[in-house]
């Protein structure tokens, strides 16, 4: 059982989304696809598809994303939910947008397997498509991840580079969102 299952016993363990990404889909045109890895109890998902996105949720916890399509159907929303491991699941280049909640920690003992996912990601990525993460406040760890995108073969222009309030927490996310350029 994956661990997050126990966590999700609770409903809306995580909270809400960040009212900062959501003002910035609100504005964001045109109202693609996204494909939220991570994506647990859905509270980024469903706030999205609230917005007119079509949504795809992965995770590894089935309780989640059952929790996720339960709401999602409560509010008639249309909200794909796959149990997958995250950095196994291919088709990355049949979204618009890839997002990425709490995901990236860089710490020393994930640092080589979370950068490798990171490429995959900028690899599978389509031109013209958008990447978002969002991690805990920390200068090293957004520098890191700052270098990783900047070392690509790719271009990316960045469309949103600062801080989003987890309100639950009281703590500071930093929220970069790229575009793929090449």
């Amino acid at each position: 059982m994956p661990i997050y299952d126990k966590y999700y016993k609770d409903e809306n363990y995580f909270g809400g989304s960040y009212k900062e990404l959501l003002a910035f889909f609100t504005s964001y045109s045109p109202k693609g696809t996204i494909l939220d890895l991570g994506c647990g109890q859905g509270r980024d998902s469903i706030e999205l598809a609230k917005l007119g996105y079509k949504v795809t949720g992965v995770d590894i916890s089935s309780v989640g994303i059952n929790q996720m399509i339960d709401t999602a159907m409560k509010l008639k929303l249309d909200i794909i939910g796959l149990v997958n491991d995250i950095y196994t699941f291919d088709s990355i280049n049949k979204y618009d947008t890839v997002l990425l909640d709490s995901i990236f920690h860089f710490y020393k003992n994930d640092v080589v397997k979370e950068t490798q996912f990171l490429n995959k990601i900028l690899h599978d990525m389509s031109k013209g498509s958008v990447f978002c993460n969002l991690m805990i406040k920390s200068s090293q760890k957004e520098k890191y991840l700052k270098t990783q995108i900047s070392n690509s073969k790719y271009n990316f222009e960045v469309l949103y580079d600062s801080y989003a309030t987890y309100p639950e927490a009281n703590a500071q996310y930093h929220m970069y969102i790229i575009k793929k350029s090449l």
